[in-house]
């Protein structure tokens, strides 16, 4: 009997796009953590400190694992009354993070480092899709595409006049800028893994609004431009390492820019589209260069090999 190609994991999985949603949504639905009990518990222990020695050489990213499947103050007590359960139960979501990795076949038997970081919440910033609403802007903090041509053309030694370069950085610093200076922000993500299209589309799929917005108005370096044209690569499916989209009041969008391009990180910052009602179906929709409009669809799977 002939396969089903959605019967096995295949590489197009971790590709960021439609099948990683179908499959994350499907096989490893993960609750919405509830801050609340957490703030009140670390309130209460004051300096003492809540998540001490409790991981043992494992990865920091499967306490964060374990904080979603279980409320965190239950966690965090269950950890000190018996910390031998909470280490076993970290291991068994490390041996799923290490077996849900999509790599090619028979490299499986190679190095893979998985890290993970710990932040703070500021003090009265609230970002979510619940937030956003029809009238908002979305900012795009520079160019995009630069990082996944990048790696492309070094890892197949393709040759092009003007050098690329990757945009990798680290943006905490503009994005506190951002959010300490406006209270109009209310959605952040940075567009990695299935690029553009992949962030707008999801902020369509949970709001249930239509996002439009501009070709014209999308910054791209005419060297990345070039290159994936000449490959047969649509810019807005590339991954970006050192950007963010940001969904914002309609009122606070043109300080928010100006924010953005005064900072090293942000001076090729635009406004590149708005939320709005929904008339059938939520969809991105973009205005082309020509005077046309195009559906921007969640990408598939796997359009450029695996970055990391």
């Amino acid at each position: 009997m002939k396969q089903n190609k959605h019967d096995r994991i295949l590489l197009a999985h971790g590709g960021g796009g439609k099948l990683s949603d179908e499959l994350i949504r499907k096989y490893m639905p993960v609750p919405t953590l509830d801050l609340k009990p957490l703030e009140e518990f670390y309130t209460k222990a004051g300096d003492a400190g809540i998540v001490r020695g409790f991981v043992w050489g494992d990865q920091a990213g499967c306490w964060q694992h374990a904080a979603c499947l279980m409320d965190i103050t239950e966690l965090i007590l269950k950890a000190m009354d018996d910390p031998a359960w909470v280490h076993q139960l970290l291991k068994i979501l490390l041996d799923k993070k290490l077996h849900t990795k999509t790599v090619e076949a028979g490299a499986a038997d190679q190095l893979f480092i998985n890290t993970a970081g710990i932040g703070t919440m500021l003090d009265g910033v609230d970002l979510g899709f619940e937030r956003i609403s029809a009238g908002d802007k979305i900012i795009l903090s520079g160019t995009i595409g630069d990082h996944g041509m990048t790696i492309m053309s070094l890892r197949e030694d393709i040759k092009f006049k003007s050098q690329m370069k990757s945009d990798c950085a680290a943006i905490a610093n503009l994005t506190c800028k951002l959010l300490k200076n406006s209270d109009g922000i209310k959605f952040m993500r940075d567009p990695t893994r299935g690029g553009l299209a992949a962030t707008l589309n999801e902020i369509s799929k949970q709001t249930r609004l239509t996002v439009q917005i501009s070709e014209a108005d999308i910054p791209v370096n005419p060297t990345v431009r070039a290159a994936a044209d000449m490959l047969g690569f649509d810019v807005l499916n590339i991954a970006n390492e050192g950007k963010f989209v940001a969904v914002v009041s309609p009122d606070c969008a043109d300080d928010c820019l100006n924010i953005c391009r005064n900072h090293p990180l942000g001076k090729q910052a635009a406004l590149i589209g708005q939320i709005t009602e929904t008339t059938d179906l939520p969809l991105v929709e973009m205005a082309t260069k020509i005077g046309g409009k195009r559906v921007v669809q969640m990408p598939y799977g796997r359009e450029l090999p695996r970055i990391c």
